[in-house]
Order: structure tokens, then C-alpha cells, then sequence
């Protein structure tokens, strides 16, 4: 475990400045920075965090590896987007469910950009199969998603967010007691951290309590797409 903190003010300077430079010669001259104050301490906090992972779930997974891991490229995929910069200005570190093979997967999730540091749970933009599972879940089990989403634990840290739909989606009945939920496009919760909360040494135990607190909402969800939790 680390004594002296993993992420600093320096990971966060990083990328404000590579949002006022957002090309590919200032970040190949800036590359080392990128290596010391963000991707070698997230490498370090995957690890460490790994040996508290099981006490939340043994069905989640902390990978350190540079490229397919835990820690998100920060090459950003310009293919169908009209923003055209090369580089993510923020670090995601995700913890995903072992059965899952990309972001969208049932997950824990740590958010580190300038004046926007936050902790995710739940699933984050679910194909459309996956959708109907866990809206008809809700439907089916509506007293367990309430506590999910209800415990004190839970929305004492946490608090809902996402995309939803407009209208009701297609074959649900728009007059559902829950319906503003079964609206939902993303199942995520978010908990608002503080730059001076990540930078300390002992963040990895506070993460893994935060990952507890926000448990019940990861446990629906993997009961409503079939895996273990």
C-alpha cells in the first residue's frame, strides 16, 4: 500500500494542460508527465485497490495492464464524432464484471478530471437486449429495485444519473408507478468526490467503502442480466 498517495495535483495539472493543447506534438513532449502523474499511479491504485475488490465482490476484476485493463486509453475514438482531439483530458478507471468485455459491462468506476472527480457504479450505456432484461427486472421485482436504490447506504453516497428516454419506451406501460426508471437509458449512480479526497494515501480503502455503499445498485443489476455478483 502506498505511503505517499497515488494521484496528485500534478495528474490534475495534466490535464488542464492538455485541454489548452490538445494535439499530438504537445502530448508526445508531454508524454513523460502523462506516465508519471497518470498512468503509472493509476497502475499502482488498480493494484492496491485489487486486494480489497473481493471483500465487495469476488466477481469483478482489477487489471493493471497499460492497454486492455482497467485503466481506459486516453486515445479517444474520433470516428463518428465531430470533436476531432486525439486525447481524453480525464483518466477512467473501471472495474468490470469478469463476464464482461467492455465499458459497458456491469462496473465500478473512478472519474479523474479537473473540477469533475467522481465515483460510478451500474451500467453505463447497455445495448438494447440488455435494456429490456433489467427494465423488465424492475417491473418484475419492483420491491427490490427500490431497495437497491432506497437503502441508506446507498443514497447517502450515490444519487442516480444518466440518460433517459422522453417517452415510455415501446411495449411498456406508460402509467407504471416506476416508469420514470424503466425511462432510463444508462443504470448508473454517481458519487461526487473532491480532488483532496483522491490524492490522499488511504484512498483505495475509501473507494472500496464507497463500491460497498453502492453494492445494492450493482447487485440488481447483475441479477437482472444473469451473472453473479
Amino acid at each position: 500500500m502506498s505511503e505517499t498517495g497515488y494521484f496528485s495535483r500534478e495528474t490534475f495539472a495534466f490535464f488542464r494542460d492538455l485541454a489548452q493543447n490538445n494535439n499530438r506534438d504537445w502530448f508526445l513532449r508531454n508524454k513523460p508527465r502523462y506516465e508519471q502523474h497518470v498512468r503509472e499511479p493509476a497502475q499502482r491504485f488498480i493494484i492496491d485497490f485489487g486486494r480489497m475488490l473481493g471483500d465487495v465482490s469476488r466477481h469483478f476484476r482489477a487489471d493493471p495492464r497499460p492497454v486492455g485493463g482497467s485503466l481506459f486509453r486516453i486515445y479517444r475514438d474520433t470516428r463518428f464524432s465531430k470533436d476531432k482531439s486525439p486525447y481524453k483530458t480525464f483518466a477512467g478507471i473501471q472495474f468490470r464484471h469478469k463476464s464482461g468485455k467492455d465499458a459497458h459491462a456491469p462496473g465500478f468506476y473512478l472519474h479523474l478530471e479537473p473540477r469533475n472527480v467522481f465515483a460510478g457504479i451500474g451500467i453505463w450505456q447497455p445495448d438494447s437486449a440488455t435494456l429490456r432484461q433489467i427494465r423488465h427486472y424492475i417491473i418484475d421485482n419492483p420491491s427490490a429495485w427500490k431497495r437497491a436504490v432506497g437503502s441508506k447506504s446507498f443514497t447517502r453516497r450515490f444519487e442516480l444519473a444518466g440518460e433517459s428516454l422522453y417517452r415510455p419506451p415501446r411495449g411498456f406501460d406508460p402509467d407504471h408507478p416506476l416508469i420514470d426508471d424503466i425511462k432510463r437509458k444508462d443504470f448508473v449512480a454517481l458519487s461526487r468526490l473532491g480532488q483532496q479526497t483522491v490524492t490522499r494515501a488511504c484512498f483505495p480503502e475509501e473507494f472500496a467503502t464507497l463500491c460497498r455503499d453502492g453494492s445494492s445498485l450493482v447487485r440488481f443489476l447483475c441479477a437482472a442480466v444473469g451473472v453473479p455478483f
